[in-house]
């Protein structure tokens, strides 16, 4: 694409950096990026979700940069990331070992090792508090101590082991035979920042795209495969929230010996194993069956994690019928710095190729239409 100069242009860019940084300091109050990270932890750990990037610090700083522009946050937090050394490969993280603060399923009331509610706004009725509009760190501490006197009054704490120790509400259903099982797929997947998309694409990078895309872009598609533009309509089998931890292998040992293991730390995440029902033809009867979607975000968003085991159930559709079902449509669509990217680049200058396009119109115009401009053309040949 070709660009003219724009007179000046080197000096009104730099002017206009100057004025975007004079807004961000002329509220006169400094916001410390602690502060960000402590008060506003969905919206950091939304940005360390899409920046495919567990760090606090940085996302908060971000966050603060950008003005609580999440998309230009996670521009930022994801150049960042590229600039890291690679130093490990983590070993592969079972959450059957998360530490679990909220697990529910919307499928059994009863489930082997009980549901827990957790801190959720599921309930809530979603009316603005202004009572808190002025509130000062005393009164957060004096909220806080109320608030821990209350719950342990009504919920008495849940034992180490028992958080440690949840077993799985799919494993039952494999057990009776209602989902299907598989084998142990050792395949080295496919790392989609380093690797470009392509199509068709493996399950890695699908797994991997839908749970770093746009939090807004995952959800409203997912959203529309339910609605009608696409087959899958889920019951959510099982929402688990909690910690994982994340080892590195011994150079001394065998990378499966999790005894020599380096543990590095936790992160928290959203899981979700959603339930599709299907319907098969075996023995010239139909069985009904059900298929599995899976979700597993970064941070605590549930819908993009309940979003995103939808869209993973419509993409291993075998006849896609839907664009929810075809893989460049979500996969290139939901990617938010690229959308963003792509959109905003369409204010910089263009003046030569609309240019043409104008002298175009025009022309057609004058000639008597697309139809009259192309008789011009062919008698102007002969």
């Amino acid at each position: 694409m070709g660009y003219v100069a724009v007179s000046g242009g080197e000096q009104a860019i730099a002017a206009s950096l100057d004025l975007l940084e004079l807004q961000r300091v002329s509220t006169h109050r400094a916001l410390d990026a602690d502060d960000v990270a402590r008060s506003l932890p969905c919206l950091v750990e939304q940005v360390m979700s899409e920046g495919s990037l567990w760090a606090p610090d940085i996302a908060a700083l971000a966050v603060k940069q950008a003005r609580g522009s999440v998309e230009e946050a996670v521009f930022l937090v994801r150049a960042y990331r590229s600039t890291l050394e690679r130093l490990y490969t983590s070993r592969t993280i079972d959450t059957g070992c998360m530490r679990v603060n909220r697990r529910i399923s919307a499928a059994f009331k009863d489930i082997e090792g009980g549901q827990v509610l957790g801190a959720t706004r599921d309930y809530s009725h979603r009316l603005i508090d202004f009572g808190i509009a002025d509130e000062d760190d005393g009164d957060l501490r004096e909220t806080a101590r109320v608030l821990r006197e209350r719950l342990e009054q009504v919920a008495p704490p849940v034992g180490e082991e028992s958080l440690e120790a949840v077993p799985k509400v799919l494993d039952y259903l494999r057990h009776i035979g209602m989902t299907p099982t598989f084998e142990q797929d050792d395949t080295e997947p496919v790392d989609i920042t380093k690797t470009p998309l392509a199509f068709p694409a493996p399950r890695s990078v699908v797994l991997q795209a839908l749970t770093r895309g746009l939090t807004q872009a995952v959800v409203a598609i997912g959203y529309a495969a339910i609605r009608g533009f696409g087959l899958s309509h889920p019951t959510v089998g099982e929402l688990r929230r909690g910690d994982v931890p994340v080892t590195i292998a011994s150079a001394d040992s065998d990378a499966a010996s999790e005894d020599d293991a380096y543990y590095l730390g936790s992160i928290p995440v959203v899981e979700v194993e959603s339930l599709i029902v299907s319907d098969e033809v075996v023995d010239g009867r139909h069985v009904s069956s059900l298929d599995v979607g899976y979700g597993l975000v970064m941070g605590g968003d549930e819908s993009k994690a309940i979003a995103m085991s939808v869209l993973d159930h419509s993409l291993r559709a075998d006849d896609v019928r839907y664009p929810t079902q075809d893989q460049e449509f979500v996969l290139t669509h939901i990617d938010g710095v690229e959308a963003t990217g792509f959109i905003s680049h369409l204010k910089l200058p263009h003046y030569v190729t609309f240019q043409s396009k104008l002298d175009s119109a025009l022309r057609s115009r004058r000639n008597g239409g697309p139809a009259q401009d192309l008789q011009n053309e062919v008698a102007h040949a002969k």
